[in-house]
């Protein structure tokens, strides 16, 4: 007897439920979302298991991997493409998203999505400690910047390193403000060590993979827009062709048809929305930069005087996509000479 299952978890939970190929329920249950809690339960199920099929989210990556080292055919969905499938139940509930997951295993009406290896993984985890702590040390600025404004005391434009010298000339003229300032400074000072702790482990991490490495010879690509494209695509072979690329991450316009109406909505912006805001962020460097020029930047000017600068931006992004992903998949160095086809 074939089984398929459907899993909804939850972050302490997870239903289960098991059902045979003609759609009849054979087991339902609730467990820890645990993979040695949910491989014993469906190990006590006598059958062939087809199908388990989970949600992608938090947890789909671990859990995932638990259920494939026990034995099981696990397979991660897209959350977007599940959802639209199980609004059209009355009564939401855990068990019914369990029951209507299973059924689109059963009939395979589902979309897998990839779940990327465990090395990508932890080059997410240190891009995402480094902008949070970025987005702190930048926070605490502005506080800083507003509150002493009240006063008429303007920090004005310096750098980083500048910062706290110039905040504590500011209250030279106002020493009572010392007390209320001075924990943020410390704060601020905090932050900026352990960001540039993480920024540094970020440079090495890309100067020590050779992927990364050859991606950063394309104009406008350093260490942070290597990284972050290196984990988004994860696989190079997972696209078939390079042109599939800049549409995965958002890049490529969408459209909305019907009847009579038939009009354009921008980019789609759907996928890794990282990954496509540091396509955008180094073709504003491609553009704006006086550096070298490249082939690219010559072609994106060009779109620059017939479309407008806005839309030569995500132009130059959509191709630096489709380039950076034939230089991974063929293993090769960018072009700095145009060369005739």
């Amino acid at each position: 007897m074939d089984l398929f299952v459907g899993l909804d978890v939850s972050v302490n939970t997870t239903s289960i439920c098991i059902m045979d190929d003609a759609g009849k329920l054979v087991k339902e249950a609730k467990v820890e979302s645990e993979p040695s809690s949910i491989s014993e339960l469906l190990g006590k199920v006598d059958g062939h298991y087809r199908r388990v099929g989970l949600e992608a989210g938090p947890l789909s990556q671990w859990l995932l991997s638990g259920l494939a080292a026990a034995g099981f055919p696990v397979t991660c969905v897209e959350t977007r493409h599940m959802k639209a499938a199980l609004s059209a139940q009355i009564n939401k509930t855990d068990r019914n998203d369990a029951r209507g997951i299973a059924q689109m295993m059963r009939v395979g009406l589902f979309r897998p999505v990839h779940v990327k290896t465990e090395r990508s993984q932890e080059i997410r985890l240190l891009l995402t400690a480094r902008k949070f702590l970025q987005a702190k040390m930048i926070d605490a600025e502005n506080n800083l910047r507003g509150l002493l404004r009240n006063f008429g005391m303007k920090v004005g434009t310096v750098t980083r390193a500048q910062f706290e010298n110039r905040v504590m000339e500011l209250l030279e003229a106002r020493p009572h403000f010392v007390l209320a300032v001075t924990p943020l400074l410390e704060v601020r000072r905090v932050l900026r060590a352990q960001y540039q702790i993480l920024h540094k482990a970020m440079q090495r991490l890309a100067a020590d993979d050779p992927v990364c490495r050859q991606l950063m010879t394309a104009p406008g690509v350093g260490p942070l827009i290597a990284l972050t494209f290196r984990t988004g695509v994860d696989e190079a072979a997972r696209f078939r062709r390079s042109r599939s690329v800049p549409a995965h991450f958002g890049l490529t316009p969408a459209r909305y048809q019907s009847g009579e109406i038939d009009r354009g909505r921008g980019i789609s912006k759907c996928g890794d929305a990282s990954v496509r805001w540091a396509l955008v962020e180094a073709a504003g460097a491609i553009m704006r930069r006086n550096t070298r020029s490249s082939p690219l930047r010559v072609w994106g000017m060009a779109v620059a005087k017939r479309r407008g600068s806005l839309r030569a931006l995500v132009a130059v992004a959509r191709r630096l996509a489709i380039i950076l992903h034939r230089m991974w998949s063929d293993n090769t160095e960018y072009c700095w000479q145009a060369q005739t086809a």
